[in-house]
């Protein structure tokens, strides 16, 4: 049950931060937190991460809804296990995915706030969904390298089964 509450925090926390952006800022405006580095700017995004399918509110409702089955499916099946990172991971992506996928349904457009600049370059807007599905799929794929580590795969054994 514990992932799901993480789950369901990531996505309040999503939520409530794109509330009070929607809310108190006009479109564009931007406040600096930490000089031109970090700024929070009010945006909006119809497409997918750095804008790419632009406007395709249909399939992102679509690939979502299966998405969220499966990881619900598979978080299901790994909560069984002793395995304590997977399960944190995949309820970082959910409740990122379900943050988004709100916005989506709810105004065909997700909110996006945090800015950073590397001098000249200028970082895509994102929001804490992204954040936390950055995260999530960070943690698979350091868990999968964990298990990798944890269970090496003796290459004169596989596959030479005795009958």
């Amino acid at each position: 049950m514990i992932y799901y509450i993480i789950a369901f925090v990531a996505f309040l926390v999503d939520q409530g931060t794109k509330y009070l952006i929607a809310s108190r800022m006009v479109l564009t405006e931007q406040i600096p937190v930490i000089g031109n580095f970090f700024l929070i700017t009010s945006h909006r995004n119809r497409g997918a991460a750095f804008g790419i399918l632009e406007n395709q509110r249909w399939f992102f409702i679509i690939v979502t809804t299966i998405v969220v089955i499966g990881i619900i499916w598979y978080l299901q099946k790994v909560m069984k296990t002793n395995n304590k990172l997977l399960p944190l991971a995949l309820s970082l992506v959910l409740g990122g995915a379900i943050g988004n996928f709100i916005d989506r349904i709810l105004t065909g457009e997700v909110v996006d706030f945090l800015q950073f600049n590397f001098g000249s370059y200028e970082f895509p807007i994102f929001n804490v969904a992204d954040s936390c599905i950055v995260i999530g799929v960070g943690l698979i794929i350091l868990d999968s390298l964990l298990d990798m580590k944890r269970n090496p795969v003796n290459p004169n054994t596989e596959g030479n089964e005795e009958t």
